[in-house]
């Protein structure tokens, strides 16, 4: 099941692109600032979490969430 990503799942999907907070704010059309406090799990909007989940969807990185834990993995894209 594919979700909105929290935090951690911000962080890690960043780190599975070896982006920075920049790469992120510019690929998803926000702020690094943004991307800082949703990273930090400060409040941001849906639509905020709706653009980071769609800008790292676009190079293949999904979010997931489980009973027991999230996930998130990298799938390949063509």
């Amino acid at each position: 099941m594919e979700s909105k990503p929290d935090a951690a799942q911000i962080r890690a999907g960043r780190a599975l692109l070896a982006w920075s907070q920049e790469d992120l704010a510019v690929r998803s059309g926000t702020s690094r600032r943004t991307v800082n406090a949703a990273e930090s799990g400060h409040a941001v909007t849906p639509e905020t979490l709706q653009a980071l989940a769609d800008a790292f969807a676009a190079c293949g990185v999904v979010f997931q969430r489980y009973r027991d834990g999230v996930g998130v993995r990298l799938i390949e894209t063509h």
